[in-house]
């Protein structure tokens, strides 16, 4: 079909709207303010690429918690298999780790994404690499600063040197090589507001919120959390991981791995919380985290095990093999239990069952691994068009839904991307029926 579509933001949301638009005959240009595509995506995969999850599926658009509605036609739509199947057509087959998530059988995120880039290009698709987006002026073309200088790139197809009027734009002047044309549609695919370096810092929300559009604040997701450690355990026990422990938070009973860090914790056990923490955190100025550090040992036996005559071991040797609590356990134990809990076991097996962790705040957004709030929902229609802006789509980690590691978030990501690539092609079809009817 006929048509032009501008496509600001690299990442999987952006390269999936460029995808689909691309196999329907539209003309894409890419636009990314970094050197190259897919750099968080690449991040992702260091330890391993979790595609998505291959629990069923009403299970999985659980996770999206009260913006499940929300995202459940996205994913229906492109759900989990028909990611992995995606995958498949580029030549990466994936399997089902012991835990549901889905992984390239070489676990690596490069070869997906060379091989994906390969065949947008083959269809079509233009990157403008470098290209940080400033918003429109006041004609409405859009406004880029590049390496080269500032341009903006209008209807009439050519990209336009800007006069150096903010510190922003003070760069040599455009060379005149950046051509394109913004047609009917524009798609903003441009990430939360986690990882900065990586290209999500979240500064397209003044430009949105000035045209009009409702944004939740940016807040961090899938984040650590802080905790005022004593010098002493911070020095023995930062980056230390903390194995096979149960915590409870706000009735959600998990079961994991995280990490001590010298400002608190981190880790999957701790993502997997992190949305009821940070907002009872918000709401309260601190939250408390339950762990069993036991959770293979009910609380009879322990404090059956603990009151076992110790002879003349310590405490600690007493503990380690009668209850198996030693490093970083029972550092814990000592950090936050009570001295007088030691002298009598029903109360010490009380703590290591549920050991409460006082959280005094979320780490900073840009240490997240992803981002909460952005592009409400009321702020687009069914086809994730932003309702101020006709023509305009937003997609992937820039709308307001979050989610837990697991491949929850990539999958979103894909699967927003298509819808918004599906909007802009009926938008499309939209505006050339009323041409051609004129």
């Amino acid at each position: 079909m006929n048509g032009n579509v501008i496509i600001i933001g690299g990442g999987p949301a952006g390269l999936m709207a460029a995808e689909v638009l691309a196999q329907a005959g539209v003309r894409v240009e890419v636009y990314d303010a970094m050197p190259s595509v897919g750099r968080k995506f690449l991040m992702a995969g260091k330890s391993g690429l979790n595609l998505t999850h291959a629990e069923a599926f009403a299970t999985f658009v659980s996770r999206y918690g009260e913006k499940r509605d929300w995202v459940t036609p996205w994913l229906a739509a492109f759900e989990p298999e028909t990611l992995r199947d995606w995958a498949r057509d580029l030549g990466v087959d994936t399997f089902v780790g012991s835990s549901g998530r889905v992984f390239p059988t070489d676990m690596k995120a490069a070869p997906l994404l060379r091989a994906w880039l390969h065949r947008l290009r083959a269809t079509g698709v233009h990157f403008h690499m470098r290209h940080r987006w400033l918003g429109w002026d006041e004609q409405g073309d859009l406004r880029f600063t590049t390496p080269t200088g500032a341009i903006k790139v209008g209807a009439g197809g050519t990209a336009a040197r800007l006069p150096k009027s903010r510190p922003e734009e003070d760069a040599a002047p455009c060379g005149g090589s950046e051509q394109s044309e913004r047609g009917g549609c524009l798609i903003l695919a441009l990430g939360g507001g986690s990882w900065a370096k990586l290209g999500s810092d979240g500064a397209w929300v003044p430009l949105l919120q000035a045209r009009g559009v409702v944004i939740a604040p940016l807040k961090p997701a899938n984040c650590g959390f802080e905790i005022a450690w004593s010098e002493h355990f911070r020095a023995k026990f930062a980056g230390q991981p903390v194995k096979s422990v149960v915590a409870t938070f706000g009735g959600e009973r998990r079961q994991g791995d995280f990490v001590i860090t010298r400002h608190g914790v981190e880790g999957s056990l701790i993502y997997a919380l992190a949305a009821p923490l940070r907002d009872a955190i918000a709401s309260r100025g601190s939250a408390t985290l339950q762990l069993d550090l036991a959770p293979g040992k009910t609380l009879e036996r322990l404090i059956s095990e603990i009151a076992h005559p110790r002879g003349a071991r310590s405490m600690a040797s007493h503990l380690q093999s009668r209850a198996g609590i030693a490093g970083v356990k029972a550092g814990l134990l000592r950090e936050w239990a009570a001295r007088d809990d030691y002298a009598d076991p029903a109360r010490l097996a009380a703590a290591i069952k549920a050991l409460p962790l006082r959280l005094d705040a979320p780490r900073p957004l840009d240490e997240a691994i992803s981002s909460a709030g952005g592009v409400m929902a009321v702020s687009l229609d069914d086809r994730l068009m932003l309702r101020a802006l006709p023509g305009v789509f937003c997609a992937g980690e820039m709308l307001d839904w979050e989610a837990p590691t697991g491949g929850y978030l990539l999958t979103a990501c894909f699967a927003s991307g298509q819808a918004a690539g599906r909007g802009a092609i009926a938008w499309l079809q939209s505006n050339l029926s009323s041409s051609a009817a004129n």
